[in-house]
């Protein structure tokens, strides 16, 4: 499966295949299974789920590291991916992080809808 390589692919993919309900669905299970507060809206914005989970990381990162690393090992984000990110402007990174976490949560949606 050739992954999305920017957010507006990743949402026109999980539209056309009819599952972005489910990536939002797939995104609420494992922040409550990482007891972070960010419940959305099944029928959110595709816009809105962006800034919102991006300003939830930002905030992780900068006040509550040990639940950032968390959420990361609950979503299962690739370690490799997250040290290649340059970590000199918070919010870029914060912005790189965000699209990792929406791509694995992708990958996790599609392969189940696959099976």
């Amino acid at each position: 499966m050739p992954l999305p390589t920017t957010f507006e692919a990743l949402i026109q993919e999980a539209h056309q295949l009819d599952l972005y309900k489910k990536l939002v669905v797939q995104l609420n299970k494992d922040f409550l299974l990482a007891n972070i507060p960010l419940d959305f809206d099944e029928n959110i914005r595709p816009d809105r789920l962006k800034h919102l989970l991006h300003e939830c990381v930002y905030r992780l990162l900068q006040d509550q590291f040990a639940d950032y690393l968390n959420l990361l090992y609950i979503i299962d984000v690739s370690e490799q991916q997250i040290k290649a990110l340059n970590g000199e402007d918070m919010v870029q990174l914060a912005e790189a992080v965000t699209f990792l976490i929406l791509r694995r949560e992708w990958q996790k949606v599609w392969f189940r809808h696959k099976s």
